[in-house]
């Protein structure tokens, strides 16, 4: 009996070695996993066994021998927490009166060992179990280094696949930056994600500010609702069930991934795309690689628009240039000279093409049409209006008619060239140079101001705005008889309304406050004196309106 005792013992020794020998000559885990459970399964008499993995707290299936696949696929999806046999046996009916053994080592319980009933039918031994633990710490170590091996080989395959998609999006950003055609991005963009992905099905939405639209698409039927996606404010991706959730009609259209375009936080575009190719679902390193092209290519669209934007911007601006310098060229280039009058004028323009006009016109030896007016709005429209203004004034001086007939006929020519609302307040007069009279007519513009020994007098007998409608009454007008150092100011509201960084007009008080305390200045320094104050008052604030003045001191 001693003797059988030993050479079982002997034999024991001899399998352990073997075993030893056997699952340490290779790293790889399903011949380690397989060695263990065949030896152990060969030494005990068992037609069922199985190696079950710690996959992150979850039980795993890793191999086994005498259970149908389709007790594995249901034991493997994902149900049993890796714990005792408290968790395990109760998954595992089948296997009748099993041994379940922990496979330990330094990281922590790695699995367990699981066999069946022996063809015997009789119970393991305490010496049967002994002997299953020591061959289980022999197979730990080998286990231990195979899981790691696997997981180093795993992390090699994705930094593999993260340093070919890195290069190919350094490659790709070199061609989406050179590219400003819409229809090329959308290809580009296009291609990249069926080379990668393999996904015949897919379409691309572009949302532009009041134009959202499909720029590419193998689904004709997603322009359907291209506004619907536009309104979800989509701004993370939706995979699987979740694509069904946005919009209920993705998944009749085979839509199983939406990723949006983003550009500082801001959805500009979605990708939609169809099942992936081969047997492979989409996983994050695949959606994180979709936000990136995405992203380049929302960047390149977005460049492309705002391309297009400045060369309209530069334009528009070139042809507000010009039409400055057309208006300027409006203006008179020299004041005459006058026996009784000192004269100053100036127009300041903004930053747009604006409408205030003033001119100097000769009728005879003596008198001398004074004109100044303000066109309504802003820019070409108004510019252009205010050119019909000088056209019409021009052909009226140098008829005979009073100066108020001659009002009501040019607010009736203005009426018919104006049919967006646009009007213009004007005031004229004739200043004579020899009895020193002043005819004027003000049509709804600011009253001049004539300061004569520190008071001030307002100019404002005449009528309606020009432009607004045809001539019904006839305007009024005054003829005043200028004095010696009388002083008039004619202006548009840019002067009055000018304002400062704080938002505060320059106001009609301040204006007529400073003319009255420097009246006694010849007209020009009256003149430098004004636009010296506005332009203080401003204090750099960009200005919406022109400022026109002109000075008139009757010497």
């Amino acid at each position: 009996m001693h003797n059988n005792e030993t050479l079982k013992l002997q034999r024991n020794l001899m399998a352990l070695v073997e075993f030893s020998r056997t699952v340490n000559q290779s790293l790889d885990l399903d011949f380690t996993l397989n060695n263990l459970l065949f030896s152990c399964m060969g030494k005990f008499l068992t037609t069922k066994g199985l190696v079950i993995l710690n996959r992150e707290g979850t039980a795993v299936i890793r191999s086994a021998k005498g259970i149908p696949n389709e007790e594995i696929e249901k034991f493997n999806t994902g149900s049993v927490k890796f714990g005792g046999e408290e968790e395990i046996r109760p998954a595992l009916p089948e296997l009748g009166e099993s041994i379940i053994l922990p496979i330990s080592s330094s990281r922590g319980e790695l699995g367990c060992l699981v066999l069946g009933e022996k063809i015997t039918k009789k119970d393991y031994t305490t010496e049967e179990t002994e002997f299953l633990k020591t061959v289980i710490n022999i197979a730990a170590t080998a286990v231990e280094n195979a899981l790691i091996i696997a997981e180093l080989k795993e992390v090699n395959r994705n930094l593999d696949g993260r340093i070919n998609r890195l290069s190919s999006l350094f490659e790709l950003s070199k061609e989406f930056g050179l590219l400003s055609d819409e229809r090329r991005i959308s290809k580009l963009l296009a291609y990249s994600l069926l080379g990668h992905f393999l996904s015949s099905i897919y379409a691309i939405i572009y949302f532009e500010e009041g134009h959202n639209r499909v720029i590419d698409t193998t689904v004709p039927k997603i322009k359907e609702i291209v506004e619907d996606l536009a309104n979800r404010s989509i701004t993370t991706h939706h995979l699987g069930a979740s694509v069904k959730e946005l919009h209920p009609d993705l998944s009749g259209l085979k839509i199983e991934l939406v990723v949006p375009m983003k550009i500082q936080n801001e959805t500009k575009g979605l990708i939609l795309l169809g099942k992936r190719g081969g047997a492979y679902d989409y996983e994050e390193t695949d959606i994180e690689f979709i936000y990136s092209i995405g992203s380049l290519a929302i960047i390149s669209l977005e460049n492309k628009h705002l391309f297009m934007e400045a060369l309209e911007k530069q334009k528009l601006e070139e042809e507000l240039e010009l039409a400055k310098d057309i208006q300027k060229n409006l203006l008179p280039k020299s004041i005459p000279e006058m026996k009784f009058y000192d004269i100053a004028a100036t127009s300041i323009s903004s930053k747009q093409v604006g409408g205030d006009y003033y001119d100097i016109i000769r009728k005879d030896d003596t008198n001398y049409y004074i004109a100044i007016g303000d066109v309504s709005g802003k820019g070409v429209p108004a510019s252009l209006l205010m050119a019909n203004l000088q056209a019409f004034l021009k052909s009226i001086c140098r008829q005979e008619a009073e100066i108020s007939s001659s009002t009501g006929i040019i607010n009736d020519l203005v009426s018919e060239n104006t049919t967006d609302g646009r009007f213009i307040t004007f005031f004229w007069g004739i200043v004579n140079d020899e009895t020193r009279s002043f005819t004027y007519v003000n049509a709804g513009h600011n009253p001049p101001l004539l300061v004569r020994a520190g008071e001030i007098r307002y100019l404002d007998k005449g009528g309606i705005i020009l432009g607004v409608m045809p001539t019904m009454l006839p305007y009024a007008s005054e003829t005043i008889e200028l004095q010696q150092d009388d002083l008039l100011v004619l202006f548009t509201d840019g002067v009055t309304e000018a304002k400062s960084p704080e938002d505060e007009e320059f106001t009609d008080e301040a204006l007529e406050a400073l003319v009255k305390s420097i009246t006694g200045l010849p007209a020009n320094k009256v003149l430098e004196r004004i636009t010296e104050e506005v332009n203080k008052h401003a204090n750099g604030a960009m200005q919406s309106d022109d400022i026109t003045v002109i000075v008139i001191k009757v010497k």
